[in-house]
């Protein structure tokens, strides 16, 4: 039987719970791209019920249509362009006034929008009264109470979105305004209607009214068009500023008086446990302090419960190199197997379970609402460096990967906040680089792995916020643009919302693992073999050239040509630091960690070193052709790759002849 196929769109705030019900609608069918044209990401899904398939696009998280970063200018063009079936619009119960002002815009564009009143629990427990048939009616759109961390009210939610469709898509009543500002959209939409491009494309009073609010993206869009100089005489005799006040306070009084006859507010019960725990986590003097506590926990955690599972791993692809070694004949085809794929893609795999534990603890702390509390309190400390507040989250992100922390820069409106932004996160040690720290750590540091790590960490920061600092009063200088966050209530949660999580940041380093790294390692071996004849990996090989030629420039950090060619492979993807150096050891049925300590020409300040330098030199090549997009410059992508090498080269320097001066 064929299912009749819905288009729905995911629309809502921050913090509203919109990847929970993502996630809850979609589980495991989900496919992440990014928008065409654009670098924001694109979460699609698909989910079925009865007789329809309903294909799900999650939009980027907003508090508004006014395009001012490229988040909204994406999910409003969407909607505009697209006209899915059906919205969705995810609000917060527990925050219905600052939620429903996104609500009042979707109505007014005409979507045919379901209220998804999200977090229903926890407004149930605060003792807050919503009389959702009212609310419905006033709202002129149908409602379901779902709480998606814990699966409930999907059901009903997925039968509204089928009624939505199938109904009547007339849209709503336009919001009535004051009469001065009806009188303004009037004789613009006048101006605009002689356009009919731009009325085939556009709703045309919500255009005029974009433009009373002197939007930037539909002022483009309007200039473009014949009726721009009309439209720009129009409103050079309208003071856009009070008009823009005079909206958004229509709009809000609007949702006070639907919210008046719709809910009750909670009786005072005292001060909530959100209040409590915040006067705490965001201390001025205790929030940082508890913030680094928690990432060096996260850290020892991670080594103590991934060691198992390491030990597993390495010991399954010791018996498979050994296996290959015995069986197979060829003795090419056996070094291929062995030395190449297994040793190289083994010594990378076995960091799995590192990876997977650490992301599933930050998957915990972000569900929790904590991690929007770090970035509170992190703003402090970033705007006396002249960073912004919302630079901490694409910072954050770059502890998985630098490519969507650059990307995830597009939300900072302020060119100069956002250029900074961009040359400063890759700094941030992303998570192909944690395979690095963990075997040389291992390697030389024993039972203070945990603790090198979590410094190296900690250093990653301190050179991007040194190196922001730097940026800003030498080439970007300016005011920054305030930081406004609204912040989650807290919540429990849910294993199965926290394994997705974890999964969906995951799944990318076992991606690479079955492309990048595995051409990687076959390149590598096929360099270390040749040419034919020459001992494996020995210095005459054409590696081992490459290594020997490139090495006086490492050599003053103590480095020998092995490091100096993993480093080389590393620009590919940084994961291939370690797989290189599988490679070039042979490792065999041996882990890695014991061939490198074995090694006399590497010493712990020497892995201390390479560490670092790994740590701060340049990005890998998808990382700077990201920068290239986002900063729309061939030059700033050259001056990223110069300025971290540079520095890398310094910092390891230093490392090594402090800790010589030192007696180490």
């Amino acid at each position: 039987m064929d299912r009749k196929k819905i288009r729905v769109a995911l629309a809502g705030n921050p913090n509203v719970g919109k990847t929970s019900l993502f996630n809850a609608l979609t589980g495991a069918r989900q496919h992440v791209g990014n928008w065409p044209g654009v670098t924001v990401e694109k979460k699609t899904g698909k989910c079925t019920k009865g007789g329809h398939e309903f294909e799900i696009v999650d939009l980027p998280g907003i508090y508004g249509l006014s395009a001012y970063s490229l988040d909204e200018e994406v999910a409003r063009d969407y909607l505009v362009q697209e006209r899915p079936d059906v919205v969705v619009n995810i609000v917060d119960a527990t925050n219905l006034e600052r939620n429903l002002y996104l609500s009042m815009q979707l109505l007014e564009l005409g979507m045919p929008v379901v209220l998804a009143l999200n977090m229903a629990d926890r407004a149930e427990e605060r003792g807050l009264g919503i009389d959702i048939p009212c609310l419905s009616e006033r709202l002129g759109v149908p409602i379901v109470q779902t709480v998606a961390s814990k699966g409930l009210g999907i059901d009903a939610l997925l039968d509204a979105m089928a009624r939505r469709a199938e109904g009547t898509k007339a849209a709503a009543p336009p919001l009535p305004y004051p009469g001065h500002v009806e009188s303004s959209i009037a004789s613009l939409v006048s101006v605009l209607e002689k356009d009919p491009g731009l009325t085939s494309s556009y709703p045309v009073r919500t255009l005029a009214v974009l433009l009373l609010e002197s939007d930037p993206a539909a002022r483009r869009l309007v200039e473009q068009s014949t009726a721009g100089a009309s439209a720009q005489t129009a409103l050079s005799s309208i003071d856009t500023d009070a008009m823009e006040i005079d909206i958004v306070d229509a709009r809000y009084g609007r949702i006070r008086s639907i919210l008046g006859q719709s809910c009750t507010a909670p009786s005072a019960s005292g001060t909530s446990l959100t209040d409590v725990l915040d006067t705490v986590l965001t201390d001025k003097y205790l929030g940082i302090p508890i913030f680094l506590s928690l990432m060096w926990g996260a850290f020892m955690l991670t080594f103590t419960f991934a060691e198992p599972f390491m030990e597993g791993i390495d010991w399954v692809f010791g018996w498979l190199i050994g296996l290959v070694s015995e069986t197979v004949g060829n003795e090419t085809l056996a070094s291929l197997l062995g030395d190449g794929i297994l040793g190289g893609v083994g010594s990378v795999l076995i960091f799995v379970p590192n990876i997977f534990i650490l992301f599933f603890i930050l998957a915990i702390l972000e569900d929790s609402g904590y991690l929007a509390r770090a970035a509170f309190v992190m703003d402090r400390a970033m705007a006396r460096l002249g960073l912004h507040g919302k630079s901490f989250v694409p910072m954050l992100m770059g502890f998985g990967c630098s490519v969507p922390a650059i990307m995830a820069c597009r939300t900072i409106e302020n060119r100069s906040d956002r250029m900074v932004t961009i040359l400063s996160a890759p700094f941030i040690t992303c998570g192909a680089r944690l395979p690095v720290y963990i075997l040389f750590a291992g390697a030389f540091f024993g039972a203070r792995e945990g603790t090198v790590v979590f410094a190296l960490y900690v250093l990653s920061i301190l050179v991007a916020i040194g190196s922001a600092k730097l940026l800003r009063s030498a080439v970007f200088r300016g005011e920054t643009s305030p930081f406004i966050l609204e912040m989650p209530e807290y919540g429990v949660p849910t294993l199965k919302g926290s394994l997705l999580h974890m999964w969906e940041r995951g799944a990318q380093y076992l991606r690479k693992a079955g492309t990048v790294i595995f051409v990687g390692v076959i390149a590598i071996w096929a360099l270390a073999s040749l040419p034919w004849g020459v001992e494996y990996g020995a210095a005459d090989s054409v590696v081992g050239s490459i290594g020997r030629a490139i090495e006086p420039l490492v050599r003053p950090l103590g480095f020998d040509w092995k490091l100096a060619v993993a480093l080389i492979f590393g620009f590919v993807a940084k994961e291939v630091v370690v797989a290189s150096l599988g490679v070039l050891y042979g490792t065999g049925e041996d882990m890695l960690p014991d061939a490198i300590r074995a090694d006399p020409a590497i010493t712990p300040l020497d892995a201390m070193g390479f560490m670092v330098f790994s740590l701060i030199y340049s990005p890998c090549i998808a990382a700077v052709a990201v920068i290239k997009k986002e900063t729309g410059s061939w030059k700033w992508m050259g001056v990223s790759i110069l300025y971290s090498t540079v520095l890398a080269w310094v910092a390891a320097f230093a490392v090594r002849h402090i800790g010589l001066a030192l007696g180490y």
